[in-house]
């Protein structure tokens, strides 16, 4: 049986796309490919700026306010629908569904995100998972993911907090792009990755510390 867990455990590790440590020094970028429908009409697709494109001047420095100094790990900003996603340490099983214009307002922010300094707030996240592994519940699940989830904790490091501002001021040239321009973006403090989906439907997830060299190099 000993044997058989120690198959399963190299299999799951083997079929994770992005680890909870982000992805190794081997992968700087993983692409999964969209529709080809829409991967192959998108040069004939007319584009459309939208109200996020008008407001991303105020909304940047809000978004960089709520990942470094208040208690939200994770963005989501969609250009198309006009929505911004965070999840927060605070309650970390939701996620928050905002409109782009409500974070542009710098007092929306101070109502709705409180505030934690961001090594108080990688410190909370270990505290968070340290009480989960000393559940009765975590004991149940099967010993081969117990290996793999107290490695992940024994190894993760979150993303630098210098990266985030380093990330955002590159998301005008993203939109900027003519034809395969971005459809929305995704920053994880946690697994320090950067998703990203264009108007082409295709996936692509980078490495946040490698960030802005790879779109300098690529770009």
């Amino acid at each position: 049986m000993e044997n058989n867990e120690e198959e399963i455990e190299a299999l799951i590790l083997q079929e994770s796309i992005v680890s909870a440590a982000g992805l190794n020094s081997e992968q700087v970028l993983i692409g999964i490919k969209g529709d080809p429908s829409l991967r192959e009409s998108a040069a004939l697709r007319k584009r459309y700026d939208s109200k996020v494109d008008s407001l991303f001047e105020k909304l940047e420095p809000n978004l960089e306010d709520i990942m470094l100094n208040r208690g939200i790990y994770r963005i989501f900003v969609g250009f198309n629908s006009g929505e911004i996603r965070t999840n927060s340490v605070f309650d970390p099983l939701r996620q928050e569904i905002h409109d782009a214009e409500k974070i542009a307002d710098k007092d929306y922010i101070n109502r709705h995100f409180p505030q934690i300094d961001y090594d108080s707030k990688i410190a909370l996240m270990r505290e968070l998972y340290a009480a989960l592994r000393a559940s009765e519940h975590y004991q149940n699940i099967p010993g081969y993911w117990k290996n793999i989830l107290n490695r992940r904790s024994q190894h993760w490091k979150p993303l630098e907090s210098e990266n985030i501002p380093n990330i955002l001021s590159t998301v005008g040239k993203l939109r900027d792009i003519d034809e395969y321009y971005l459809r929305n973006i995704t920053i994880c403090i946690v697994q320090g990755i950067v998703r990203m989906q264009f108007n082409c439907d295709g996936t692509q997830i980078i490495d946040a510390h490698n960030f802005k060299h790879f779109l300098e190099e690529n770009i």
